[in-house]
């Protein structure tokens, strides 16, 4: 063998050698795959479900406060509302000389159900089977009631989305000759602040982050391994949810991640080194025990995924903050409870969405 020959052969192999190793550098460093879904098996294809009240899961660490803050609610006639509630809402009754009917009602309903960043309802009495409800047409309706949310995520109802409330509703009531007696813009707007400052003080939406501790994953084998955990793709991108039970509730617990990522040309390509776990607490029933599926399904997706978790400020989450935790919780929870807005309940949601 030539000397040449020689050289030449070393340098073939020092190619392949170069070229194994970079090829081996690639696929090392590429995000982990989901597995190939096994031969024969039909995913059903799960999503969100929608909802009635808005759900916010992003933020972080729980406010927990004195429940000594009192609220005297607005005294209201004795009848059952279909959503309307003297807890959270400000109620205008309407009264009509004569039934009108579910159409004329539709008609001249406002465009939008919304005084500013507050939502508001009209609510019809059903002249034959006495239920308040929402007008439907085919039915004919001897009373009526208008009611806007005092306070939400945005704040406490101000003076500016008062009056546009009335507004509309004055609107409503010219159309279909109905007369409203309005609260006080005082006494509402007094109300709405001491609602707002309950709410903040007793408000909790918890966050725990999940990061790769080496390889990063793609955004399937993100989805692949929140779905052994019951999680399912949600409403908007770069979000997977935990379902609650039943019909249009808010979701138990949300994982969120890159929306960019989740929107890429192909997701999977897309390297992601961190997810947030989040848990709205007012969102859902203490029965349902969330916290302790908040903390089960961290340390289990931490699990397949080699990941860590940690807090807001990157510190390791220790068995003792879990803890702590818990115990501020339990508090937040009573006193919930004690001002009638139990964690879970419909005027909760409203109020903390």
């Amino acid at each position: 063998m030539t000397l040449t020959m020689a050289l030449a052969i070393a340098a073939v192999v020092v190619l392949c050698a170069l070229a194994l190793h970079a090829w081996w550098s690639t696929r090392s460093s590429a995000p982990k795959q989901a597995a190939p879904a096994r031969a024969g098996a039909v995913a059903a294809a799960r999503l969100e479900p929608s909802l009635d009240v808005g759900t916010a899961a992003e933020g972080v660490a729980e406010r927990v406060a004195d429940p000594a803050l009192a609220l005297e609610a607005r005294t209201v006639p004795q009848r059952r509302a279909a959503r309307l509630d003297a807890l959270v809402d400000a109620i205008a009754p309407l009264a009509v000389e004569t039934p009108v009917s579910g159409e004329a009602v539709l008609a001249h309903l406002p465009p939008t159900r919304r005084a500013g960043t507050k939502p508001f309802l009209v609510e019809a009495l059903n002249a034959e089977t006495g239920e308040w409800e929402q007008p439907v047409a085919g039915q004919r309706y001897g009373e009526f009631q208008a009611g806007v949310q005092l306070a939400n995520r945005h704040g406490p109802l101000n003076e500016i989305e008062y009056s546009e409330f009335v507004h509309k509703v004055q609107a409503f009531a010219d159309a279909v000759g109905a007369l409203p007696d309005f609260p006080d813009m005082l006494d509402v707007v007094t109300r709405a602040r001491e609602l707002d400052a309950f709410a903040q003080a007793h408000d909790a939406q918890l966050v725990m982050r999940l990061r790769a501790n080496s390889v990063a994953w793609s955004v399937g084998y993100l989805q692949q391994a929140a779905a052994r955990h019951g999680m399912v793709p949600g409403a908007v991108p770069g979000r997977l949810v935990l379902p609650g039970e039943g019909d249009a509730v808010p979701p138990v617990l949300v994982l969120s991640f890159d929306a960019q990522a989740a929107l890429a040309e192909d997701p999977n390509q897309s390297a992601l080194r961190e997810a947030a776990l989040s848990l709205d607490v007012p969102q859902t029933p203490e029965a349902a025990e969330p916290f302790a599926a908040w903390q089960r399904v961290g340390r289990d997706l931490c699990d397949d995924l080699d990941a860590t978790l940690v807090d807001e400020a990157g510190h390791p989450i220790t068995l003792h903050a879990f803890s702590a935790i818990d115990q501020e919780l339990r508090t937040l929870y009573r006193a919930l409870e004690a001002r009638d807005l139990a964690a879970g309940s419909a005027a909760a949601r409203r109020l903390f969405s």
